[in-house]
């Protein structure tokens, strides 16, 4: 995507792994919320990109499905948030077409990320 380790944030929904790796429950995600909003606060990106349901229903707030949100920007607080599948996911659905999903996905945001640095000059 031709961005540097040092040109992205990686961050988490919730701040520990729950037990066996399970998805968190709505109780560990609202404790962990507030320390993503402020991170997101601190690194003040300009594209989020959620890999994966948890992440996506988390910060937006819904219980969409990953496939429906996935694709298409969706303007939150401000911000342009692109959901796709998790790489967990594409490892054990491993297809053609899930990866070219998420690959589209990646190019949008490489391409909008482009947009806007070149907007600043």
């Amino acid at each position: 995507m031709d961005m540097t380790r040092a040109e992205v944030y990686i961050g988490n929904i919730i701040k520990c792994r729950p037990p066996q790796n399970r998805t968190p429950t709505a109780t560990e995600i609202a404790a962990c919320m507030p320390y993503l909003m402020q991170q997101i606060r601190l690194i003040q990106p300009r594209v989020i990109c959620c890999l994966g349901a948890v992440a996506a229903q988390a910060l937006l707030e819904t219980k969409q499905s990953i496939s429906s949100l996935r694709g298409s920007f969706i303007d939150w607080q401000g911000l342009k948030v692109m959901a796709t599948y998790h790489p967990a996911y594409l490892l054990r659905n491993y297809s053609t077409e899930n990866r070219r999903r998420v690959w589209e996905d990646m190019q949008k945001v490489r391409d909008l990320l482009k947009s806007l640095k070149s907007e600043k000059g």
